[in-house]
């Protein structure tokens, strides 16, 4: 055996010249593995100059460098690269996405629960800048995904908001208030809007913004959606 099973770490052999190459190629690797941090699952690309100690998760179609090595976990070393077998159950942390993930023998999930399937029970928190227009009302994307179950929609004023309005209410199109009403303006004030119950949203859905006594003029909040999701088996 001239590596070992789990990550792959380079042996010493007998009557091995330069020995403190391999160890230290070893040291390399347990250095990018241990506490694993993914830039990425999705790029399917090898970025054009990474920094040393840096991984990726190849995803299917990946090119260039990257190319055959589906699958793998892409670690830069010594200006190259290293391919790691990912095993099921492994974690990471996902800097694109920042989302905990771990691998269920075939792909990176953000689950908090996995079926031997690939079934899976996700929670996840997405955020949102949005910058405030003129008017009595503001949408933002859809950001509640469809067949989200969400939990709660928190926030925090990042610009102070302006207008004639004395408040503001957060929700949705026929429950204006769903995730708080009588919100403040100053730069810094929060919501913190949970449901009470779980709301499906069957549709990708938008949040709105409502001014109370008044309209908007400007200002940006930063809205963060605490939700659940859910992956079917695969076939």
């Amino acid at each position: 055996m001239t590596d070992t099973p789990n990550l792959t770490l380079p042996l010493l052999q007998p009557a091995q010249a330069q020995k403190h190459v391999t160890v230290n190629e070893a040291l390399t690797r347990i250095d990018g593995l241990a506490q694993l941090v993914l830039q990425s699952a999705t790029a399917t690309t090898p970025p054009g100059d990474p920094q040393d100690g840096l991984a990726w998760a190849v995803p299917s179609g990946a090119s260039g460098d990257w190319w055959g090595e589906d699958g793998r976990i892409a670690l830069r070393l010594n200006g190259g690269w290293a391919f790691v077998p990912a095993q099921a159950g492994w974690r990471a942390w996902l800097v694109d996405s920042a989302d905990f993930v771990v691998h269920d023998g075939v792909d990176w999930v953000p689950a908090v629960a996995l079926g031997g399937s690939g079934a899976a029970t996700v929670m996840r928190v997405i955020t949102h800048d949005h910058t405030i227009v003129a008017g009595t009302d503001n949408y933002t994307s859809p950001i509640l995904p469809e067949r989200a179950v969400v939990f709660a929609v928190t926030g925090r004023v990042t610009q102070a908001i302006g207008g004639s309005l004395s408040a503001w209410q957060l929700g949705v199109d026929g429950a204006e208030d769903r995730h708080g009403s009588g919100l403040g303006l100053g730069a810094g004030s929060w919501v913190e809007g949970v449901t009470g119950a779980p709301v499906t949203y069957w549709a990708p859905t938008r949040l709105k913004l409502t001014a109370t006594g008044g309209a908007f003029s400007s200002g940006s909040v930063r809205l963060a959606v605490h939700m659940m999701a859910f992956v079917p088996p695969r076939v």
